[in-house]
Protein backbone atom coordinates (compact mmCIF):
# COMPACT_ATOMS: atom_id res chain seq x y z
CA UNK A 1 0.00 0.00 0.00
CA UNK A 2 1.09 3.57 -0.70
CA UNK A 3 -0.17 6.46 1.41
CA UNK A 4 0.02 10.12 0.40
CA UNK A 5 0.11 12.47 3.39
CA UNK A 6 -0.73 16.19 3.15
CA UNK A 7 -2.02 18.99 5.38
CA UNK A 8 -2.86 22.69 5.40
CA UNK A 9 -0.77 23.90 8.37
CA UNK A 10 2.46 23.60 6.37
CA UNK A 11 5.24 21.06 6.07
CA UNK A 12 6.78 22.09 9.42
CA UNK A 13 3.57 21.62 11.42
CA UNK A 14 3.69 19.23 14.40
CA UNK A 15 0.41 17.68 13.25
CA UNK A 16 1.93 16.60 9.95
CA UNK A 17 4.93 15.01 11.67
CA UNK A 18 2.57 13.21 14.05
CA UNK A 19 0.46 11.86 11.18
CA UNK A 20 3.55 10.66 9.31
CA UNK A 21 4.73 8.84 12.43
CA UNK A 22 1.27 7.34 12.85
CA UNK A 23 1.45 5.92 9.32
CA UNK A 24 4.90 4.37 9.69
CA UNK A 25 4.84 0.65 8.96
CA UNK A 26 1.45 0.80 7.24
CA UNK A 27 2.82 1.22 3.72
CA UNK A 28 5.11 3.30 1.53
CA UNK A 29 4.73 6.96 2.53
CA UNK A 30 4.87 10.10 0.40
CA UNK A 31 4.54 13.52 2.03
CA UNK A 32 3.59 16.58 -0.01
CA UNK A 33 2.53 19.65 1.98
CA UNK A 34 2.29 23.44 1.61
CA UNK A 35 5.35 25.58 2.22
CA UNK A 36 3.39 27.85 4.55
CA UNK A 37 0.21 27.69 6.59
CA UNK A 38 -2.70 27.56 4.15
CA UNK A 39 -5.63 27.22 6.54
CA UNK A 40 -8.98 28.33 5.15
CA UNK A 41 -7.97 28.01 1.51
CA UNK A 42 -10.67 25.43 0.81
CA UNK A 43 -10.33 23.69 -2.58
CA UNK A 44 -8.52 26.51 -4.36
CA UNK A 45 -5.96 25.71 -7.04
CA UNK A 46 -3.19 28.14 -8.02
CA UNK A 47 -3.74 28.91 -11.71
CA UNK A 48 -2.21 32.38 -12.09
CA UNK A 49 1.43 31.49 -11.48
CA UNK A 50 3.73 28.46 -11.68
CA UNK A 51 4.34 26.29 -8.63
CA UNK A 52 7.65 25.01 -7.28
CA UNK A 53 8.36 21.73 -5.53
CA UNK A 54 11.07 21.62 -2.87
CA UNK A 55 12.54 18.81 -0.79
CA UNK A 56 12.99 19.36 2.96
CA UNK A 57 15.90 17.91 4.91
CA UNK A 58 13.61 15.15 6.26
CA UNK A 59 12.55 14.12 2.75
CA UNK A 60 9.12 15.79 2.80
CA UNK A 61 8.14 17.53 -0.42
CA UNK A 62 6.68 21.00 -0.02
CA UNK A 63 5.02 23.30 -2.53
CA UNK A 64 4.49 27.06 -2.56
CA UNK A 65 0.76 26.63 -3.03
CA UNK A 66 -2.46 25.41 -1.44
CA UNK A 67 -3.29 22.00 0.05
CA UNK A 68 -5.26 21.16 -3.10
CA UNK A 69 -2.24 22.17 -5.21
CA UNK A 70 -0.09 19.75 -3.24
CA UNK A 71 -2.31 16.73 -3.75
CA UNK A 72 -3.17 17.69 -7.33
CA UNK A 73 0.48 17.96 -8.36
CA UNK A 74 1.36 14.81 -6.45
CA UNK A 75 -1.26 12.84 -8.35
CA UNK A 76 -0.61 14.32 -11.79
CA UNK A 77 3.13 13.85 -12.13
CA UNK A 78 5.18 14.68 -9.04
CA UNK A 79 4.87 11.18 -7.58
CA UNK A 80 6.00 8.20 -9.65
CA UNK A 81 3.14 6.01 -8.38
CA UNK A 82 -0.50 6.52 -7.56
CA UNK A 83 -1.28 6.16 -3.84
CA UNK A 84 -3.92 3.80 -2.48
CA UNK A 85 -4.96 6.23 0.25
CA UNK A 86 -4.71 9.98 0.85
CA UNK A 87 -4.64 11.29 4.43
CA UNK A 88 -4.54 14.91 5.55
CA UNK A 89 -3.74 16.56 8.89
CA UNK A 90 -3.54 16.36 11.77
CA UNK A 91 -5.07 19.84 11.75
CA UNK A 92 -4.73 22.31 14.60
CA UNK A 93 -8.39 22.95 15.35
CA UNK A 94 -11.74 21.44 14.49
CA UNK A 95 -13.15 20.99 11.01
CA UNK A 96 -16.78 20.35 11.81
CA UNK A 97 -20.06 21.60 10.42
CA UNK A 98 -19.62 24.56 8.07
CA UNK A 99 -15.85 24.46 8.68
CA UNK A 100 -15.56 21.71 6.08
CA UNK A 101 -16.43 24.18 3.29
CA UNK A 102 -13.43 26.36 4.14
CA UNK A 103 -10.98 23.78 5.42
CA UNK A 104 -7.71 23.24 3.60
CA UNK A 105 -7.27 20.00 5.56
CA UNK A 106 -10.52 18.59 4.21
CA UNK A 107 -9.74 20.01 0.75
CA UNK A 108 -6.45 18.12 0.55
CA UNK A 109 -8.25 14.87 1.29
CA UNK A 110 -11.07 15.81 -1.07
CA UNK A 111 -8.62 16.33 -3.91
CA UNK A 112 -7.58 12.71 -3.57
CA UNK A 113 -11.24 11.69 -3.47
CA UNK A 114 -11.88 13.64 -6.68
CA UNK A 115 -9.14 11.55 -8.31
CA UNK A 116 -10.91 8.37 -7.24
CA UNK A 117 -8.72 7.60 -4.23
CA UNK A 118 -10.09 6.89 -0.72
CA UNK A 119 -9.20 9.78 1.58
CA UNK A 120 -9.35 10.80 5.24
CA UNK A 121 -8.97 14.22 6.90
CA UNK A 122 -7.89 14.34 10.56
CA UNK A 123 -8.31 17.30 12.93
CA UNK A 124 -8.01 17.98 16.63
CA UNK A 125 -10.98 19.80 18.13
CA UNK A 126 -8.94 22.45 19.97
CA UNK A 127 -5.94 24.47 18.82
CA UNK A 128 -2.56 24.22 20.49
CA UNK A 129 -1.51 20.63 19.69
CA UNK A 130 -2.37 19.38 23.20
CA UNK A 131 -2.34 15.55 23.43
CA UNK A 132 -1.22 15.28 19.81
CA UNK A 133 0.32 11.86 20.43
CA UNK A 134 -3.07 10.50 21.45
CA UNK A 135 -4.67 12.00 18.34
CA UNK A 136 -2.00 10.31 16.23
CA UNK A 137 -2.88 6.97 17.82
CA UNK A 138 -6.52 7.54 16.85
CA UNK A 139 -5.46 8.33 13.29
CA UNK A 140 -3.38 5.16 13.09
CA UNK A 141 -6.29 3.06 14.35
CA UNK A 142 -8.67 4.53 11.77
CA UNK A 143 -6.13 4.19 8.95
CA UNK A 144 -5.36 0.59 9.85
CA UNK A 145 -9.05 -0.28 9.79
CA UNK A 146 -9.53 1.44 6.43
CA UNK A 147 -6.48 -0.21 4.91
CA UNK A 148 -7.78 -3.59 6.03
CA UNK A 149 -10.91 -2.94 3.98
CA UNK A 150 -9.25 -1.74 0.79
CA UNK A 151 -8.78 -4.20 -2.08
CA UNK A 152 -5.35 -5.83 -2.08
CA UNK A 153 -3.11 -5.36 -5.10
CA UNK A 154 -1.93 -8.14 -7.33
CA UNK A 155 -4.96 -10.43 -7.03
CA UNK A 156 -7.06 -11.86 -9.82
CA UNK A 157 -10.16 -10.28 -8.35
CA UNK A 158 -9.20 -7.33 -6.19
CA UNK A 159 -12.76 -6.63 -5.08
CA UNK A 160 -13.15 -10.16 -3.78
CA UNK A 161 -10.22 -9.69 -1.42
CA UNK A 162 -11.70 -6.68 0.32
CA UNK A 163 -13.11 -7.11 3.79
CA UNK A 164 -16.79 -8.00 3.66
CA UNK A 165 -17.59 -5.07 5.94
CA UNK A 166 -15.98 -2.50 3.63
CA UNK A 167 -18.10 0.55 2.78
CA UNK A 168 -20.41 0.00 -0.17
CA UNK A 169 -19.10 3.09 -1.93
CA UNK A 170 -15.50 3.47 -2.93
CA UNK A 171 -13.71 5.79 -3.08
CA UNK A 172 -14.87 7.42 0.13
CA UNK A 173 -14.06 10.63 1.96
CA UNK A 174 -14.01 10.66 5.78
CA UNK A 175 -13.72 13.69 8.05
CA UNK A 176 -12.37 12.76 11.49
CA UNK A 177 -12.38 15.13 14.48
CA UNK A 178 -10.56 14.09 17.65
CA UNK A 179 -10.99 15.61 21.13
CA UNK A 180 -7.77 16.92 22.69
CA UNK A 181 -7.50 14.32 25.41
CA UNK A 182 -4.68 12.12 26.62
CA UNK A 183 -7.05 9.15 26.37
CA UNK A 184 -8.33 10.06 22.90
CA UNK A 185 -7.31 6.66 21.55
CA UNK A 186 -9.58 5.04 24.14
CA UNK A 187 -12.66 7.08 23.21
CA UNK A 188 -15.44 5.45 21.20
CA UNK A 189 -15.69 6.22 17.49
CA UNK A 190 -19.00 7.54 16.20
CA UNK A 191 -20.27 7.95 12.65
CA UNK A 192 -21.81 11.40 12.50
CA UNK A 193 -23.38 14.01 10.24
CA UNK A 194 -22.21 17.59 9.89
CA UNK A 195 -23.66 20.12 12.31
CA UNK A 196 -24.04 23.84 11.62
CA UNK A 197 -22.58 26.98 13.13
CA UNK A 198 -24.04 30.40 13.82
CA UNK A 199 -22.87 33.19 11.55
CA UNK A 200 -19.30 34.32 12.08
CA UNK A 201 -18.63 37.08 14.55
CA UNK A 202 -17.96 40.65 13.41
CA UNK A 203 -14.81 41.53 11.52
CA UNK A 204 -11.85 42.98 13.42
CA UNK A 205 -10.45 46.39 12.45
CA UNK A 206 -6.85 47.37 13.13
CA UNK A 207 -4.59 50.20 12.07
CA UNK A 208 -1.34 49.38 10.32
CA UNK A 209 1.86 51.14 11.41
CA UNK A 210 1.24 53.51 8.48
CA UNK A 211 -2.25 54.38 9.66
CA UNK A 212 -4.14 52.30 7.10
CA UNK A 213 -7.21 50.36 8.23
CA UNK A 214 -6.79 46.59 8.06
CA UNK A 215 -9.52 43.97 8.42
CA UNK A 216 -9.38 40.48 9.89
CA UNK A 217 -12.06 37.85 9.36
CA UNK A 218 -13.92 37.43 12.65
CA UNK A 219 -13.94 34.23 14.71
CA UNK A 220 -16.21 31.38 13.67
CA UNK A 221 -19.65 31.36 15.25
CA UNK A 222 -20.82 28.93 17.90
CA UNK A 223 -22.45 25.64 17.05
CA UNK A 224 -26.11 26.13 16.06
CA UNK A 225 -27.13 22.63 14.97
CA UNK A 226 -25.30 20.43 17.46
CA UNK A 227 -27.81 17.79 18.47
CA UNK A 228 -27.24 14.09 18.90
CA UNK A 229 -25.74 12.52 15.80
CA UNK A 230 -23.75 15.61 14.77
CA UNK A 231 -19.99 15.97 14.83
CA UNK A 232 -20.29 18.77 17.40
CA UNK A 233 -22.32 16.59 19.77
CA UNK A 234 -20.01 13.59 19.43
CA UNK A 235 -16.80 15.45 20.25
CA UNK A 236 -18.42 17.42 23.06
CA UNK A 237 -19.48 14.15 24.65
CA UNK A 238 -16.13 12.39 24.54
CA UNK A 239 -16.28 10.62 21.20
CA UNK A 240 -14.22 10.71 18.03
CA UNK A 241 -16.39 11.96 15.18
CA UNK A 242 -16.16 10.30 11.77
CA UNK A 243 -18.30 11.96 9.10
CA UNK A 244 -18.58 10.52 5.58
CA UNK A 245 -18.57 13.40 3.09
CA UNK A 246 -19.63 13.79 -0.51
CA UNK A 247 -18.87 16.41 -3.15
CA UNK A 248 -22.27 16.66 -4.86
CA UNK A 249 -23.78 19.99 -3.69
CA UNK A 250 -26.98 19.54 -5.67
CA UNK A 251 -30.14 20.11 -3.61
CA UNK A 252 -31.79 16.98 -4.97
CA UNK A 253 -34.93 17.34 -2.85
CA UNK A 254 -35.57 20.80 -4.29
CA UNK A 255 -35.08 19.86 -7.97
CA UNK A 256 -38.78 18.93 -8.58
CA UNK A 257 -39.93 22.25 -7.06
CA UNK A 258 -37.58 24.23 -9.26
CA UNK A 259 -38.70 22.25 -12.31
CA UNK A 260 -42.29 23.20 -11.49
CA UNK A 261 -41.25 26.83 -11.04
CA UNK A 262 -39.56 26.84 -14.44
CA UNK A 263 -42.52 25.15 -16.14
CA UNK A 264 -44.92 27.73 -14.66
CA UNK A 265 -43.41 30.37 -16.89
CA UNK A 266 -40.48 32.57 -15.96
CA UNK A 267 -40.53 36.10 -17.45
CA UNK A 268 -38.22 36.12 -20.46
CA UNK A 269 -37.98 32.31 -20.54
CA UNK A 270 -38.23 30.97 -24.09
CA UNK A 271 -40.98 28.37 -24.51
CA UNK A 272 -39.11 26.49 -27.19
CA UNK A 273 -42.17 26.67 -29.49
CA UNK A 274 -41.88 28.18 -32.97
CA UNK A 275 -44.24 31.07 -33.72
CA UNK A 276 -46.09 30.79 -37.05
Amino acid sequence: MRILIANDDGYLAPGLAALVKACEGLGELDVVAPEQNASGTSNSLTLGRPLSVFTASNGFLYINGTPSDCVHLALTGVLPQRPDLVVSGINQGANMGDDTLYSGTVAAAMEGFLFGIPAIAFSQVEKGWADLDAAARVARKVIQHVLGQLPHKGTANANATANASAPARSPFLLNVNIPNRADADQLPLQITRLGRRHSSEALIRQLSPRGDTMYWIGPAGDARVAGEGTDFHATANGRVSITPLQVDLTDHAAVPDWQTWLASGVPGQATGRAEG
